[in-house]
């Protein structure tokens, strides 16, 4: 009998491309004795620029198909996803889904973290031009930490720089430099910058080197896998139905050996995606 025939199946890990690898790397860390399947809707990325409406649906659709899959649980690690898909698909559509599954975003968990990083209260917020426009760390921090102030500033030439094989390269200084210096003129009192979207940390020796070093730098891999390993020491009905042989597996809605090829900037290692449809 195989697992999802006995109700257990994979962590399923979604991204609109190749980003939430460096969530899936630091969960795999956390915890490796869990099975993950990971699925880059890469056909259709980026997800930063495009409407509300679209970035529900496509998100849908790979929830659903990973829920075919047999995964219970599935984590959006990716900021625009998580802004713009995550409230609807757990209000409106995991009841009629199935009441028993969870899907599980990267926003909040790091929003409840900064209250410990930040001693100003005065957060800057790096992210896609979809994350900035829906707004979702300012309500969020507004719900858990009233009092603090956000600053927020769009990159939208960072994940391109990154999908290209540029983030190392000396181009990528310049519109680094630019991003961070927008958003440092919106106050001097910022003590912590959210590196709001999952491609950002492949530019961190970038991000450092053009912030000065009183401000933390808040990436959000180690922050979600701790957030994950507590969800399922909390929650035992979900954790029994995660399946546990320490195995990893890759889906893409774009050519395999592509997504193989640039994977590996993410995962320094070698692996054998399966291309799929959505």
């Amino acid at each position: 009998m195989n697992n999802q025939a006995q109700g257990i199946g994979p962590i399923g890990v979604f991204d609109s491309g190749y980003g939430g690898l460096t969530i899936l790397d630091a969960i795999r860390k956390k915890l490796p004795q869990y099975d993950y399947l990971y699925l880059g809707d890469n056909a259709r990325a980026p997800y930063g620029p495009r409407s509300f409406n679209i970035v529900y649906r496509f998100t849908l659709e790979a929830v659903k198909y990973l829920f075919d899959q047999g995964c219970h649980l599935v984590i959006l690690a990716c900021n625009t996803a998580s802004a713009k898909a995550l409230r609807n698909i757990q209000q409106n559509d995991l009841p009629n889904i199935d009441p028993t599954k969870r899907v599980l975003g990267v926003i909040r968990p790091t929003v409840e973290k900064i209250g410990e990083i930040s001693h100003t209260g005065n957060i800057g917020i790096l992210g896609t031009t979809g994350t900035i426009q829906s707004k979702s760390y300012d309500i969020e921090i507004e719900k858990i930490h009233p009092t603090f102030k956000v600053f927020s500033q769009s990159c939208p030439l960072w994940v391109p720089l990154v999908e290209n094989l540029e983030a190392h390269g000396d181009g990528a200084d310049y519109f680094v430099h630019k991003y961070i210096n927008e958003l440092l003129q919106q106050s001097n009192d910022i003590d912590s910058i959210i590196l709001g979207c999952t491609h950002y940390p492949i530019l961190i020796d970038k991000i450092r080197k053009y912030t000065p070093d009183h401000i933390n730098i808040v990436e959000q891999g180690t922050i979600i896998a701790d957030s994950l390993a507590d969800y399922l020491n909390r929650h035992h009905e979900m954790d029994i139905k995660c399946s546990k042989n320490g195995s990893c597996s890759y889906l893409t809605t774009e050519d395999a050996d592509k997504f193989n090829s640039l994977a590996s900037i993410f995962l320094n290692e070698n692996i054998d995606s399966k291309h799929i449809n959505l």
